[in-house]
């Protein structure tokens, strides 16, 4: 099953069409949150990769919060992983998704991947960082990330276009 991203301007046209069982929903604190209905996790926190005075950073808790609920998803249906231009935070967390989802699969290759789907995407430093401790990767996770380089900033861009990648890889003999 796919995982989906999209900036927040398109949650409920992909929500009606592709009907995910799971929504990751990653905006600044005083950002209205879609209701998607379902299994909806929101996670409040700023597109920032470092700490800074009066915003929210990625922190160790978002991120136990985040591999709880996508290690939840069944992949019966699609998860849909958003945040306000789908460049940043989202992509960020559907690599993570991916990398939870394929634990022998090489990360470069799932960066890649992302990196094909998006040629946008500028995944979230910190989060992919915040991952990777958790995940035991030994830094496999951050340099797969470094390795794609970064994508287009949400100044340029705007917004990223609804991609999809896929929540499983097999692996080649």
């Amino acid at each position: 099953m796919a995982i989906l991203v999209c900036p927040l301007s398109r949650v409920a046209e992909l929500v009606r069409a592709r009907k995910p069982s799971h929504v990751v929903s990653l905006l600044d604190p005083h950002s209205p949150f879609p209701t998607p209905g379902g299994r909806h996790l929101k996670v409040s926190v700023h597109d920032i990769t470092e700490e800074s005075p009066g915003a929210i950073a990625p922190a160790r808790e978002h991120m136990r919060e985040i591999l709880e609920f996508i290690g939840e998803w069944e992949r019966s249906a699609p998860i849909l992983i958003h945040c306000y231009a789908g460049i940043s935070r989202s992509t960020a967390t559907a690599f993570v998704t991916a990398c939870v989802h394929n634990p022998g699969f090489d990360e470069e290759e799932i960066a890649l991947a992302l990196r094909a789907a998006s040629p946008v995407a500028w995944p979230n430093h910190r989060l992919v960082a915040l991952a990777d401790a958790e995940l035991g990767r030994n830094g496999r996770m951050r340099r797969a990330i470094e390795r794609i380089g970064p994508g287009v900033s949400w100044e340029e861009a705007g917004e990223n276009t609804p991609f999809e990648i896929a929540s499983l890889f097999e692996v080649r003999s």
